[in-house]
């Protein structure tokens, strides 16, 4: 599945132009590749020949098969029409199938109508499809019979293949140029979104898109894309007058990038990309050896385990630029109960223009803003939500939305939504996903007010109640759940977890849209949770739920209500700062970091335990007058003479006891 507006591609070039390398870069981001080839195995004793295939083998990773085609010309096209929409062949190349075309032992043969049948099947195929071949219609005209024939097979086989394919690159002394569609140009850090030139078959450079209220037919070929706001934080306000508001201006919208239409196929099985495994336990264990005071980041070395799995390296950075999608789409019936009539629509009118709880937190985290119209969905008490067009159409849109912010250069995606009835969708989704009960999943109704509207809450009970006894007996299949239960917002935020996965973008969920889209987008790419990272719960049921079922432990309870979106975004500057840290912070020396050479040790006040300057001999005081500690020499000790005889005195005449020794 092409994550770059192509489904099959045709790359031509010279000999040794690097037109193989190219095309196997295309396709290095998939987990697996089928390689097509089509030379045949030559003379024996060529070693050059032999050489250059060994070259070609070499280069392929050990993940990638091999199949031959060279014993049969049709068989390519066998391949080709065979192979499903969760695979990626790559064919090289097209001067080696025509080679086998060509020779005496498939002769007679009708070369025009296998050509034919090769270009029907690359035009009809559902796989990822990337085709080399020489391009040999810039030489000379060949001398020889066999060579004018091959040259001439050769063109036609390129000019049909061509026509067939979504793309066509040529590669040139080692550089590409694309001739079929024009490719969009990505900007680089820091620029803006530029429209893409047209290609063939294309409408010109459309106008930047027009602000409006009206919600389009999402998923049209030639459908622009909403408008990307770059909020800007508000400068100090000067003091206002009396009664006006103090909000105050934001900087003009940029320019969307529009995209074209990419004829993806959007299923279950989807095989999709998924974060680095050895990354993220690596970073963690990191942190054990970080010059760190105390315990560490504690619940936050879950976000470095996340950012290095995505980012792929054991260092990860702080996410750069980050864009918030606020999808606004409501649902009719009781799922909306309790709601105001046209509140959601005056939020998103506010987010447009940069005020509101969503756009001064997006601004305070230098992130863009992009307000996202989605179908308005039907009342599911009463029948689906959405068609099955509808439904395909809202996938690619937001698959493209996430292509889009990922050609911008965002590093990171912060899913939003504001809509009436939104909580009730994504419970109706998780009672069909994850067998939950409604009441459990469903929070009180609160109203403008601040009071709780328990009656606008058992509507809202009855209405997924009566959704779910209408939906028995149906599939519950992701595209099935969407159309029946899910509406318009919840099936474009579900194509946004599928494209940001394909582009291995981060998104941060925040809210009953974006876990519900979570659920659904697990039947079918279930890599795309693990690109997922949810900063809160939100003290809502339905979150909880989802989360468990999706392994996503929340990091904080903060317990915001904001509006969904908000919280992430209040909790995006601390996710930053212990990415910075865990970045930023060297070894600790202890275990082989080197001391910080700009510490200086501070001089004392004094003399003392710390000085350096040399320490004066002891002198000891005189003593006022002789004892213990005096100098003087002491005087011989004499016993005193006793009073008279007693038990310690030995007269002269007195006889020695038995025992003892006569002094």
């Amino acid at each position: 599945m092409s994550v770059d507006g192509w489904n099959t591609l045709l790359v031509l070039g010279g000999i040794r132009s690097g037109k193989s390398e190219f095309a196997e870069s295309v396709v290095a981001d998939a987990p697996t590749v089928r390689y097509v080839a089509t030379a045949p195995a030559g003379d024996p004793e060529d070693t050059e020949w032999a050489t250059r295939l060994a070259a070609h083998r070499a280069r392929r990773p050990g993940s990638w098969t091999t199949e031959e085609t060279a014993a049969d010309p049709g068989r390519l096209a066998e391949v080709i029409a065979a192979a499903g929409p969760n695979e990626t062949l790559l064919v090289d190349d097209l001067g080696g199938w025509v080679t086998v075309l060509l020779d005496p032992a498939h002769q007679p043969a009708d070369d025009t109508a296998t050509i034919a049948e090769l270009a029907a099947a690359v035009r009809a195929s559902a796989a990822r499809l990337v085709l080399v071949s020489p391009e040999v219609g810039l030489s000379l005209v060949p001398t020889t019979p066999l060579g004018r024939a091959f040259t001439d097979a050769l063109g036609a086989t390129n000019r049909a293949v061509a026509d067939a394919c979504d793309a066509v690159a040529l590669v040139v002394a080692g550089q590409t140029a694309w001739l079929k569609p024009a490719a969009p140009a990505r900007p680089g850090p820091g620029q803006a979104d530029v429209p893409a030139q047209a290609g063939p078959g294309q409408a010109g450079a459309p106008a930047p898109a027009a602000r409006t209220e009206a919600r389009p037919a999402v998923g049209a070929p030639d459908e622009a894309l909403p408008e990307v706001l770059t909020p800007a934080a508000p400068a100090a306000p000067a003091p206002a007058p009396a009664g006006a508001p103090g909000e105050a201006d934001w900087a003009a919208p940029t320019m969307a990038l529009p995209m074209v239409a990419t004829g993806l196929v959007i299923q279950p099985g989807m095989e999709l990309p998924m974060p680095d495994d050895y990354t993220g336990p690596q970073a963690v264990d990191r942190l054990a050896t970080l010059d760190i005071p105390g315990a560490g980041l504690g619940v936050l070395e879950r976000v470095v385990g996340f950012a290095a799995a995505t980012q792929g390296t054991a260092t990860p950075t702080p996410w750069g630029p980050v864009r918030v999608l606020l999808l606004h789409g409501d649902h009719e019936g009781g799922a909306s109960a309790g709601a105001t009539p046209g509140e959601s629509a005056r939020r998103a009118r506010q987010a447009r223009a940069g005020k509101g709880a969503l756009a001064r937190l997006a601004a305070e985290s230098g992130a863009s803003l992009q307000v996202v119209e989605t179908p308005t969905s039907a009342p599911i008490e009463e029948g689906p939500a959405l068609t099955g067009e509808q439904v395909e159409s809202a996938l690619r849109y937001g698959w493209r939305l996430a292509e889009q912010a990922a050609d911008a250069g965002v590093q990171l995606l912060v899913l939003a939504a504001c809509g009436a009835g939104t909580e009730t969708a994504a419970a109706a989704v998780l009672a069909a996903t994850a067998g939950a009960e409604p009441p459990a999943v469903l929070g009180r109704v609160m109203t403008e007010h601040g009071e709780f509207d328990d009656a606008a809450w058992m509507v809202r009970c009855a209405a997924v109640r009566d959704a779910l006894h209408r939906t028995r007996r149906s599939a519950r299949e992701a595209k099935d759940v969407l159309a029946e239960l899910g509406g318009g917002d919840v099936a474009v935020a579900t194509g946004v977890l599928l494209g940001a996965t394909a582009r291995r973008v981060p998104v941060l969920l925040d809210g009953p849209v974006g876990v519900a889209a979570g659920m659904v987008s697990r039947d079918l790419a279930g890599q795309a949770r693990h690109w997922c990272l949810l900063p809160d719960h939100g003290g809502r049921p339905a979150v909880r739920l989802a989360a468990d079922v999706l392994g996503l432990t929340p990091l904080l309870d903060l317990r915001l209500d904001l509006g969904e979106g908000a919280t992430a975004l209040a909790a995006l500057p601390l996710l930053r700062s212990a990415l910075a840290l865990a970045a930023g912070l060297p070894v600790h020396p202890a275990l082989g970091g080197g001391d910080d050479e700009d510490f200086t040790e501070p001089e004392p006040a004094g003399p003392g335990p710390t000085s350096t300057e040399p320490e004066p001999e002891f002198t000891e005081p005189e003593p006022a007058g002789p004892g213990p500690t005096s100098t003087e020499p002491e005087p011989e000790f004499a016993e005193p003479e006793p009073a008279g005889p007693g038990p310690t005195t030995i007269g002269p005449d007195e006889p020695v006891a038995p025992g003892r020794r006569a002094d």
